[in-house]
């Protein structure tokens, strides 16, 4: 085999290993994409969660204080 037909073969396997990365990149890209998205919505989710309890515990009765009487009749 000619090196002329060497070097044609090994730039046929590069552009080969070069379109294979680009599909590969491409599909990372794709994914990375909906990864992205689907964190961004649980966030939106959390956020609105935590807005939601903030709202409920806004809503319940403050605790009274404990008072305690001693009354100097009580023989205990």
């Amino acid at each position: 085999m000619s090196k002329i037909e060497e070097l044609a073969e090994r730039v046929e396997r590069l552009l080969l290993r070069h379109e294979e990365i680009k599909r590969t990149n491409a599909l990372l890209e794709q994914q990375l994409a909906a990864v992205t998205h689907e964190r961004d919505s649980l966030r939106s989710r959390l956020n609105a969660a935590r807005t939601r309890i903030d709202a409920l515990l806004e809503r319940l009765p403050a605790d009274k204080p404990l008072t305690t009487t001693s009354d100097s009749t009580d023989p205990r």
